[in-house]
């Protein structure tokens, strides 16, 4: 049994069960939010987090579970990795918060740096910081639309870009993102996404692209075009991966017409894929990119990073915020970054991968209830259909969902439709506790799935 710091003490790596989840601390805590917390906020697995890392969170009640969440992607580098600690006890000893834009600050600038170098492209870049995912898809729009003089921003089917207006009228799924609370921001169209597992089949990515640029060039007029906003795999929507040389086609058309190809790597970024970034993979370089989640190590920041030239097209006092890149939220981030490097995160990820997609396909074989497996690295997720079909299957997807949390792993469900389990682990999380992870999910496909 292996162990991590946190805060300076043990912390097994185990997965361990000493009451029944909800434990009565946990329960007594749930009635307190349910009292004071509004009922709007969702939530996975009602038990309350005393301590997290490597790859375990504990409850109140002395439960540990194996996490293959990390947050919604957040602590890859582990809920408390010990430079990021450090780095962070450091910086709020020194000073929490001065606004970079009264009083600017190193940490800051260094975090703009490191973003430009670990970002896909060798051109000149500049970063603005935020606090949130949605933030960024927002000052990213912002950008592109001042840059070009143009309005129209073209998304996707699937897509998730955020909760604020912008970013609802960005995101494809009604419920429980969008429903009620129009009327959105207008100027946003929207065109199919490559889906491997539900286009025609022998679709290549080039043909899907044709598909949804072919409409935009009919009903919204390429010149009209300020961006093209793009998850290169997509988070909420389901870890859906496009076929090969979608998204090249997709940026070169931006580049043939004016417009910014802009990615959205706030889920996929930071090694999560095995590559630092999802659009690696394929050689794509954004004009834009918008980076949160993993950037920080459980801090809220969030990044625009995008090429000089377009990133000053706006006017001073056009871009900022009171808390945007905090400087504790800065000294994670590039904590977080030397983490990274020297763990080789993005190899770890790969590794993490290699083990988690045989044992997913052999389920998906004996099981017929998966229709999908997949993913990259360390973002990986199965599709959950009616045997026999290819129709969703969200209330399956549930269910085992409930019997993982029941047994002590923590999954996520995404999708469109409601039916995909997907697979987020700490970089940091051993091999041994991943594999008993996958027992724990194997032995709940198992138990819920139809009878053959």
């Amino acid at each position: 049994m292996t162990h991590v710091l946190t805060g300076g003490a043990p912390l097994a790596q185990q997965r361990r069960l000493v009451t029944e989840v909800p434990g009565p601390r946990s329960l007594a805590l749930l009635e307190r939010r349910i009292a004071a917390v509004a009922s709007g906020v969702g939530g996975t697995l009602p038990v309350f987090v005393e301590r997290a890392g490597g790859g375990v969170v504990v409850d109140v009640d002395g439960n540990s579970f194996i996490d293959l969440g990390s947050g919604i992607a957040v602590v890859s580098v582990g809920n408390s990795a010990p430079l990021v600690v450090e780095a962070v006890q450091e910086q709020v000893a020194a000073f929490t918060h001065t606004c970079f834009m009264v009083t600017p600050y190193e940490g800051y600038v260094a975090v703009c740096e490191e973003l430009a170098r670990v970002t896909p492209g060798d051109h000149a870049k500049k970063s603005a910081l935020f606090n949130s995912g949605a933030e960024a898809v927002e000052n990213a729009v912002k950008v592109a639309r001042h840059a070009t003089g143009r309005q129209a921003v073209v998304v996707f089917d699937h897509a998730y870009h955020g909760r604020t207006n912008l970013t609802m009228a960005l995101t494809a799924k009604n419920m429980p993102y969008k429903d009620g609370f129009g009327p959105f921001a207008p100027e946003i169209y929207r065109v199919p996404m490559s889906y491997p597992y539900r286009d025609e089949p022998g679709m290549t990515g080039a043909q899907a692209a044709a598909r949804a640029l072919g409409l935009v060039e009919s009903q919204v007029g390429a010149r009209n075009v300020a961006a093209v906003l793009i998850e290169p795999i997509q988070g909420e929507g389901g870890f859906v991966v496009p076929a090969p040389g979608f998204l090249t086609a997709v940026a070169e058309w931006c580049r043939a017409s004016g417009a910014l190809f802009v990615a959205d790597e706030i889920q996929s970024g930071f090694c999560r894929t095995g590559d630092w970034f999802a659009c690696d993979a394929e050689g794509v370089v954004p004009d834009l990119v918008t980076t949160a989640k993993g950037i920080a190590g459980g801090l809220p920041l969030s990044a625009v990073t995008g090429r000089a030239e377009l990133m000053d097209a706006v006017h001073v006092g056009g871009l900022g915020g009171t808390f945007g890149g905090n400087p504790l939220a800065c000294a994670a981030a590039l904590a977080s970054i030397q983490t990274m490097r020297a763990l080789d995160l993005a190899g770890a990820a790969r590794s993490i991968g290699a083990t988690m997609l045989p044992r997913l396909h052999a389920l998906q074989q004996r099981t017929g209830v998966i229709g999908d497996v997949r993913g990259r690295g360390a973002m990986i997720a199965v599709e959950l259909v009616r045997p026999g079909t290819k129709d969703p299957d969200p209330q399956l997807t549930g269910r085992i969902a409930q019997e993982c949390h029941a047994q002590g792993v923590i999954v996520l469900t995404a999708g469109t439709y409601g039916n995909v389990l997907r697979f987020l682990p700490p970089l940091v999380i051993g091999q041994e506790l991943l594999a008993e992870a996958l027992d724990v999910v194997d032995a709940a496909v198992a138990e819920h799935a139809p009878a053959a």
